[in-house]
Formats: structure tokens, C-alpha cells, sequence
């Protein structure tokens, strides 16, 4: 059986990248992590995770939690970083 730490390390996120989504879209983080290792691994999901990331911290900036914003932040880099919209084509 695969253990919770297993379905992070294959879907291809990190665990704060699913909390964010499970926050944006109101689901459990197993349901999350379900839905942003789909999402994940589509073309068109990598932009929709990055929007939602987006949206979580404009949602912190409006209750004034900087702290929260900044930690999303670091997420949202990470993200970008090992998460190129358009990866190299595989030969």
C-alpha cells in the first residue's frame, strides 16, 4: 500500500504546492493531490496550478496575513522553477 509521503514523491508537487491547491479548491489534501497530480502532468494544468497559486496569495493579501503571502511566494517560485510551461519536447 502506498503511504501518503509515496503519492507526494510521484506526483511530481511538493506538499505545500498541494496545500495550496487543496485551500484554492476547498478539498482534502489527498483530493488535492490527486487532482494536482493530473493537473501536473497536462499542458494546460502546469498554468492553471500556477493561477491558483496566484489567487491564493492575492486571497492572503486581502486579509493582511504577509507572512502567509510570503510563504506562498517561495511556493509559487518553486513551482515556476521546476515547472516550465512549455517543457523541451521529448525526442
Amino acid at each position: 500500500m502506498l503511504s501518503y509521503q509515496d503519492c507526494v514523491e510521484l506526483s511530481d508537487l511538493t506538499e505545500e504546492e498541494i496545500e495550496a491547491i487543496a485551500e484554492h479548491e476547498h478539498l482534502p489534501e489527498i483530493a488535492a493531490l490527486e487532482l494536482g497530480s493530473y493537473l501536473v502532468h497536462s499542458a494546460e494544468g502546469i498554468p492553471m496550478i500556477k493561477r491558483i497559486i496566484l489567487e491564493d496569495i492575492e486571497e492572503e493579501r486581502r486579509r493582511g496575513h504577509a507572512d502567509k503571502v510570503l510563504q506562498l511566494k517561495l511556493v509559487l517560485k518553486h513551482f515556476v522553477d521546476t515547472h516550465p510551461e512549455n517543457p523541451p519536447a521529448k525526442a
